[in-house]
């Protein structure tokens, strides 16, 4: 894969990351072997960033990297965490008090002096308003506990409202075949400003696996279970946001117009890292073939009519039903 500057960081990261919530559990249990051989199969196909948070698995994601990072200290690897969801979701607690512990915490976890890159987890609205947030923020890049820092976003304005922050290294946002609404502004935004755009759920918490049937059923502790119509946190962030039976068709819709030798997620993969200003997408993976399907996305040819498929299904399936919410 040839790798791309993530925004304002200036770190060379591959078009295919790791993202590790699934290590946290809330996908279902993954031991500790298991983990290290999907960070294993990814390294060696060529993934150079790992997207983890301090909540999944409330801190188990971190740990089980930073404990494999330690066993593997020559790998190139930019690793991106998230910090600000273990609180209550207020704007009063987006504080630099509370930033120095969530910081530190992590740090410790990751087993790393300064962090690469922290993101603020998906917060309030206000809090992408507050010039103290980014104050502290800048703070802890002065004193050498992070590197960078960039903001997860659940919607289009907000992303944008951080964008226009001068510190702001990278946005991470939800961008996948069933969610377009990011390439109207949010991209060119983000290129105009050279701000990174990691793209997560980019196979719609598996819809974009092409596995799944409308009868399809998950473990009570998969987020695809307790998550669906937004019960324990934001509905966009499970099959981002839209209905499950409508995923399940188009996505079979989806893998019918791809030819021979093609899966549907190194397609749907390949077309969010194709899209103009996205820096990298971080798919999970719970086992090391999928990390290794997942990478090898990073090098696909072009499949013909493939950007013309995917606004076709997403005008007849979704645009109406999610553009505006999210």
């Amino acid at each position: 894969m040839q790798s791309r500057t993530l925004g304002r960081t200036g770190r060379a990261v591959s078009p295919v990351g790791l993202g590790t919530w699934q290590f946290g559990g809330d996908w279902g249990p993954v031991s500790e072997q298991d983990a290290n051989a999907v960070m294993d199969a990814s390294v060696e196909a060529g993934v150079t960033l790992f997207d983890t948070a301090d909540v999944y698995g409330d801190g188990r994601s971190e740990q089980l990297i930073g404990s494999w990072r330690a066993s593997n200290p020559d790998v190139p690897l930019t690793i991106a965490t998230k910090m600000g969801r273990r609180a209550e979701q207020k704007p009063s607690n987006y504080v630099a008090a509370n930033f120095r512990e969530w910081v530190d915490r992590s740090r410790r976890n990751l087993r790393q002096d300064t962090l690469d890159l922290v993101q603020l987890h998906c917060p309030p609205t206000a809090v992408f308003d507050d010039d103290a947030v980014y104050d502290a923020l800048d703070a802890l890049v002065a004193d050498g506990s992070i590197a960078a820092y960039g903001v997860s976003v659940e919607t289009a304005d907000q992303a944008l409202t951080a964008i226009a922050r001068p510190g702001v290294a990278s946005i991470q946002i939800i961008l996948n075949a069933f969610r377009l609404k990011p390439l109207d502004r949010v991209l060119p935004a983000a290129r105009e400003a050279g701000v990174g755009i990691l793209a997560r759920v980019p196979l719609a918490s598996g819809l974009l696996s092409g596995k799944y049937k409308p009868e399809t059923t998950f473990p009570e502790q998969d987020h695809r279970n307790y998550n669906r119509h937004g019960e324990a946190f934001d509905q966009g962030e499970t099959f981002s946001g839209v209905d499950f039976e409508d995923g399940v068709r188009a996505a079979q819709a989806f893998a019918a117009s791809l030819p021979e030798g093609v899966s549907v997620p190194q397609a749907a993969i390949a077309w969010v890292i194709a899209q103009d200003g996205v820096t990298a997408a971080i798919p999970g993976a719970r086992n090391p073939e999928q990390a290794r399907s997942n990478a090898e996305a990073g090098s696909l040819p072009d499949v013909p009519g493939l950007d013309r498929t995917v606004h076709d299904l997403y005008d007849q399936w979704f645009r109406a039903a999610v553009h505006d919410r999210w």
